[in-house]
């Protein structure tokens, strides 16, 4: 392996000789060999992990968007503006990003597989009992609560699959992961919209998920495989203090300059799934010959966004797997451009939605596309730059980081926006606003997405410089432990040069 990448060591202690040196190369070759390149050497045991991991990810969107799919209902109910309907989700966004540092730690340190099924327990029991009440600060509440169970899951899964996997494996078991975050959200909308139809009341939308959760939380406890950390890269290196981990993940360029760019990703998929459905339900009924429902346009939203999905994630790890072999930034600049080309599209979405029925549903097709190319390379590129005992923490940074700037904040800062500009864009003397004024103030709030998009586009490029050095860098550093723990003279030393890095 070229190793011209990696930054030298520079410390005034030399802990590592030439032999030690040749001993972790040989080593690193001689991993890469064994490792496993194709899906038929996956066992059935570690195709039933990834199964269970898939399916709690996609009742995990289900849950988080099945709001957004009867908001219409919801405001409706509690008498509340665009600004507290954004509220509700930035609630939920708040207490999820809060508590994911915690699980984070934990999950580098105890098990992950206890860890997953209270935390898929406490978010199924709290979407359960919130359904039945009526006071809107409580509701709220409950949603952040929600939050706190869903943070358990969401920090702790991917790593799984990276102590499972390497290389070409991993990152096609994380595409099959991801893969459910599009579609779980798709049903999400169609459930909440279904569901609350048939029933009649909208709170029966928010009854569906908990107990497909109560399912999932047997199968995590008890059928699920929780490996050791570092497994599939025979890694043998040890858990550091917290502090180091935050200082290590901090000084790591790749891992920082993604996290930002994801971040771009968050606030903006966290706004169009929340504002979406209500934003094209208000244009196409600006149309004169066009007559639909709120729930109609949440099951054609939910069904693009499930569509957009089953072809944007493959896409983006084919892509990713094809280019990676001969162009080792490919994944960062996959992602990068994938921003480029949304915001373009998603901004001739939201400027045909008052003249036109299906270029709207067509444009911003395209544009989740282009947006979901990421979903399952971000995750690659985060866990392939960060050594195996510090991937939880940096999970949990990255969900803090990117939903603290992204969409935690992203619904309610697009109502305040619409519900600011309601009042510039009416005669100021309106109680209720036309159809017309509540159109287009979502629909200049909206705009901020495609410039956040381009911002991300930026970012991802800027994070193809480092990456190549840092993946090697990671590979070294496993190849060395494992050189060292064969030289107990050594292995002191070395793991405080670890640390260091």
């Amino acid at each position: 392996m070229d190793q011209s990448g990696i930054t030298p060591n520079t410390s005034n202690q030399q802990l590592i000789n030439s032999s030690d040196n040749d001993s972790a190369t040989a080593l690193l070759q001689g991993k890469q060999a064994r490792r496993r390149d194709n899906l038929a050497e996956v066992t059935f045991v570690e195709y039933m992990t990834v199964g269970i991991l898939c399916f709690v990810n996609l009742i995990n969107y289900m849950d988080r968007f099945t709001i957004a799919g009867v908001l219409g209902d919801v405001t409706n109910e509690f008498k509340i503006g665009d600004d507290s309907a954004g509220f509700l989700q930035t609630v939920f966004v708040v207490a999820y990003m809060v508590f994911a540092p915690m699980f984070g730690y934990l999950g580098d340190r105890y098990s992950r597989r206890m860890i997953m099924a209270l935390g898929v327990a406490l978010w199924s029991i709290t979407t359960f009992a919130g359904s039945f009440i009526s006071n809107f600060a409580l509701f709220a509440f409950f949603r952040g609560l929600v939050g706190i169970g869903e943070a358990s899951y969401s920090t702790i899964a991917p790593t799984i699959i990276s102590d499972l996997f390497v290389g070409n494996v991993r990152s096609k078991m994380l595409a099959f992961f991801y893969f459910a975050i599009p579609v779980g959200s798709g049903f999400g909308y169609i459930v909440g919209s279904v569901a609350g139809a048939a029933a009649g009341n909208w709170r029966w939308g928010l009854r569906v998920t908990p107990f497909l959760g109560a399912v999932a939380v047997v199968l995590i406890a008890w059928v699920m495989q929780d490996p050791e950390r570092g497994q599939a890269e025979e890694s043998t290196m040890k858990p550091t203090s917290y502090a180091e981990d935050l200082r290590a993940l901090v000084k790591n360029p790749s891992f920082m300059l993604s996290t930002l760019a994801f971040t771009c990703v968050a606030f903006v998929t966290g706004a169009l799934a929340w504002w979406g459905p209500q934003f094209i339900y208000l244009g196409l009924t600006l149309q004169p010959d066009v007559h639909i429902t709120k729930e109609r346009v949440s099951l054609i939203f939910g069904g693009i966004t499930m569509a957009s999905g089953l072809v944007g994630v493959p896409a983006g790890a084919w892509l990713g797997a094809a280019l990676v072999k001969r162009w080792p930034r490919a994944h960062a600049v996959i992602c990068g451009a994938g921003l480029l080309v949304s915001a373009p599209a998603m901004a001739l979405g939201m400027l045909t939605t008052q003249n036109y029925f299906y270029a709207p549903f067509i444009f911003m097709f395209i544009g989740e596309v282009a947006l979901n190319l990421n979903w399952a390379i971000v995750a690659d590129m985060s866990l392939y730059v960060v050594i195996p005992p510090r991937r939880s923490t940096a999970e949990a940074f990255q969900i803090l980081i990117s939903h603290m700037l992204g969409d935690a904040g992203s619904p309610y800062l697009v109502g305040v926006i619409s519900e600011s500009l309601k009042k510039s864009l009416g005669s100021g003397r309106m109680e209720t606003p036309s159809q017309s004024v509540q159109f287009r103030a979502l629909q200049y709030a909206l705009f901020v997405t495609c410039f956040v998009e381009v911002i991300g586009g930026a970012l991802f490029l800027m994070t193809s410089k480092y990456i190549v050095r840092d993946k090697q860098k990671v590979d070294r550093a496993i190849a060395d432990s494992e050189a060292q723990s064969s030289e107990p003279s050594h292995s002191q030393a070395h793991e405080e040069n670890l640390v260091g890095e």
